[in-house]
C-alpha cells in the first residue's frame, strides 16, 4: 500500500545491542525520545513508564499522533520497539521512518526483526 493512501505507518522492531547500561536507563531513553520528537514537530500527550527490580524497563508515550512503545530484555541483550503516527493531517511515513532509525542508532543495535504495517 503507498503511504499517501495509508491511514499511518507502524513499524514493529526487536533489537540486540551489547550497551546493557543503555537497556537499563529508561529516564536517559525518554529524555532521547523527548528531543528527537521535537525536532520532527510530534506531540507528546502523555508518558508511562514502569522500572521492574532487574532494571529493565516498559514505557509507552503517547502521541497527539498516536504511540511510541518500548520494552527492554537486558537478560536477552534485546529490545522491543513500536512506533505508529497516523496521516491525518500529513503524511507522516517518513517521520516513523527517521524515528526506527534514530532508535537503532542510539541503542547501538542490530536488527533481529523488523515489520512495517501501513494501516
Amino acid at each position: 500500500m503507498e503511504s499517501s493512501t495509508s491511514k499511518g505507518l507502524h513499524i514493529l522492531l526487536t533489537l540486540e545491542t551489547e550497551s546493557e547500561d543503555l537497556l537499563l536507563n529508561s529516564e536517559g531513553f525518554l529524555t532521547f525520545v523527548k528531543n528527537i520528537l521535537e525536532t520532527k514537530n510530534v506531540e507528546i500527550v502523555g508518558v508511562t513508564n514502569h522500572i521492574f527490580e532487574n532494571q529493565s524497563f516498559t514505557s509507552a508515550v503517547c502521541l497527539k499522533e498516536s504511540h511510541l512503545c518500548i520494552h527492554t530484555w537486558p537478560e536477552f541483550k534485546q529490545l522491543t520497539f513500536d512506533v505508529f503516527l497516523c496521516n491525518y493531517t500529513q503524511d507522516n511515513t517518513s517521520k516513523v521512518e527517521q524515528i526506527a532509525d534514530e532508535v537503532i542508532q542510539y541503542f547501538k543495535a542490530k536488527t533481529i526483526q523488523k515489520h512495517k504495517i501501513y494501516r
